[in-house]
């Protein structure tokens, strides 16, 4: 049965290839794609990131959640879990990582939204969801020490920050969240 979580405010549904119209403004948006370590662009770049999502769903059985606000039916962001081979901070799967296997809880929400919660909103129930229903010991964000925003989306969420490690994006703050 494919996953679905709500809040008050937003559903957080499984991506879908369908989506990619939605996520335009969102892939096309140069203040929302590099932070987190991608290039903007059209169509293209948002079915790349659609196929993505959904193979990481298939491979770990978790993923990212699009964000959908209820009010208006209309795709935000992202939100969800991703993961990394903690030895070489390289984005993997829970089965090549083996021990290695760290999950980052990381968001993504479209510029014209910034400011309205919906990223700590969305992050919190999906921590709840990636704890509870999928059994993650440990949850961290990586965060570039220049991304203030998610620094405080990461606060707000009552997570500690840590270490500092190297990615294929540049260096990044580890944040480690409660349970």
């Amino acid at each position: 049965m494919p996953v679905q979580l709500e809040t008050e405010r937003l559903m957080l549904r499984l991506p879908q290839l369908d989506d990619a119209e939605a996520l335009l403004d969102f892939v096309g948006d140069e203040a929302v794609m590099r932070p987190i370590g991608s290039e903007p662009g059209g169509i293209e770049v948002a079915i790349e990131h659609l196929e993505r999502w959904i193979a990481r769903w298939r491979l770990n059985d978790l993923g990212p959640f699009l964000v959908v606000s209820k009010a208006e039916s209309r795709v935000l962001g992202r939100v969800g879990p991703l993961v990394w081979n903690g030895r070489l901070w390289e984005t993997s799967t829970l089965a090549d990582a083996g021990s290695d296997a760290v999950v980052e809880l990381g968001w993504a929400i479209g510029r014209e939204h910034w400011g309205s919660g919906y990223a700590t909103e969305a992050a919190r129930v999906v921590r709840k969801w990636v704890y509870d229903e999928r059994g993650v010991e440990r949850l961290i964000s990586l965060i570039a020490p220049e991304n203030t925003r998610s620094a405080r989306v990461a606060e707000k969420l009552g997570a500690e920050p840590t270490e500092t490690v190297q990615t294929q994006a540049g260096p990044a703050t580890v944040w480690v969240h409660p349970r």
